[in-house]
C-alpha cells in the first residue's frame, strides 16, 4: 500500500463495499470518489454503481489486518472477520490460545516495522 490514504478515504472503501445495488452513496463517499477513482481503488460499473478495485479490496483487508494486530497487541477484546483471522494465522502473527488470540513475536514487529515507516 504505497498510497497514504486518510481515515475518512478509508470509511469511503468500507462504506463502497458494503453498498448494495440501487444504494445511493453516502456524504463520505461522495467526498473521495474522485480521489479514490484516481488512484485506481475504486471503479464504475457500467450500471453506475461504484466497486472496489482489486487494488481497493487489498487496501481495506490490509487495513484490517493492521487494526486487528493493533487490538490484539494491546489486549483489547477483537472482533476478526475469518479472512483476517486465517491470513494472520497463516502469517504467524497471531496465534490461539486457550483463553483466546494472542498477537506473536513476529506481529510485534510487523507492527513495529509499519510504525517505522509511517515516521519516515
Amino acid at each position: 500500500m504505497n498510497k497514504d490514504l486518510s481515515i475518512d478515504e478509508f470509511e469511503a472503501l468500507e462504506y463502497i463495499s458494503l453498498l448494495s445495488k440501487n444504494v445511493r452513496p453516502n456524504a463520505c463517499v461522495n467526498r473521495n470518489v474522485k480521489r479514490l477513482c484516481g488512484i485506481k481503488l475504486v471503479s464504475y460499473r457500467k450500471d453506475g454503481q461504484l466497486e472496489l478495485t482489486e487494488s481497493g479490496k487489498s487496501a481495506l483487508f490490509a487495513k484490517q489486518c493492521i487494526e486487528g494486530l493493533r487490538n490484539l497487541s494491546h489486549n483489547s477484546p477483537t472482533q476478526l472477520s475469518v479472512e483476517v483471522a486465517t491470513f494472520l494465522s497463516k502469517k504467524s502473527y497471531m496465534e490461539s490460545t486457550s483463553a483466546g488470540r494472542r498477537i506473536t513475536q513476529r506481529g510485534l514487529d510487523c507492527l513495529a516495522d509499519i510504525d517505522a515507516q509511517k515516521k519516515n
